[in-house]
């Protein structure tokens, strides 16, 4: 994990996708909500928004429980998405700039799909991996992951927001939720001042494994659901000390 204090990082965006399945290289990102804040003296405040409804490729359709979920229709993405490509190229605008902590809940799912989307579009010599080229260097940070090492099961979005009183709902919107998440992170930091611990480091189920593309600089360990133990404190390290 790299030696770096969250007080001192200068960008911080909190994102959120709905997606039309679990699977990044096959199922795809409808919306995505994000908010960008810039660090006033060690106080992050809010500067930028953004959230995109996304179309399928012609002939596809949402499946319904999907639909259920979320609320998206095939009607709402017709008339009010965009195309994957322009999509893409406002995602990786956002996203653009050095020095950077990314924070999702349940990141490393939302950051499989999101490098897969991006990764598609904007290749050319300059560009190794595309528009993806933007999350290069970025930091990372798993807002579910310190929740699980907080509190009890069970670990839903709607969970934290409950747990810490939070005025503002799991909507499985994008936009919503991305909100969301950044006001449980900010509970947690009140809570217990150790999140600079987290950055780059990922828990995950231990029955099911690291599912989706593995980010490199990011360690993974296994992390049970009523764990003691801070993860951190089961990071060996050699670990701790890698840098991105």
């Amino acid at each position: 994990m790299p030696d770096r204090k969250i007080n001192d990082i200068k960008t911080v965006v909190v994102f959120d996708t709905e997606t039309t399945g679990t699977e990044y290289e096959k199922d795809e990102i409808i919306e995505l909500g994000a908010i960008k804040l810039l660090n006033n003296n060690g106080v992050f405040e809010k500067t930028d928004e953004m959230n995109v409804l996304i179309k399928l490729a012609p002939g596809e359709k949402l499946p319904q429980k999907i639909i259920e979920i979320t609320g998206i229709t095939d009607e709402a993405l017709e008339a009010d998405g965009i195309d994957r490509e322009e999509a893409a190229f406002k995602t990786a605008g956002f996203f653009e700039g050095d020095d950077k902590l990314i924070i999702a809940y349940n990141a490393h799912f939302d950051l499989s799909f999101l490098w897969h989307f991006l990764s598609r579009y904007g290749r050319c010599p300059e560009r190794k991996f595309g528009l993806a080229d933007v999350l290069q260097g970025a930091l990372f940070l798993d807002a579910l992951t310190v929740y699980k090492d907080r509190k009890p099961y069970p670990h839903r979005l709607f969970n934290a927001i409950d747990a810490y009183k939070i005025d503002a709902q799991n909507s499985h919107r994008a936009s919503d939720d991305a909100f969301a998440a950044w006001e449980v992170f900010l509970k947690m930091r009140e809570e217990e001042d150790d999140l600079d611990r987290y950055i780059n480091l990922f828990g995950f189920n231990p029955k099911y494994g690291v599912t989706g593309r593995r980010i490199h600089s990011v360690t993974y360990l296994p992390q049970q659901f009523d764990s003691k133990e801070k993860l951190y404190e089961k990071a060996p390290a050699k670990a701790e000390k890698r840098e991105v």
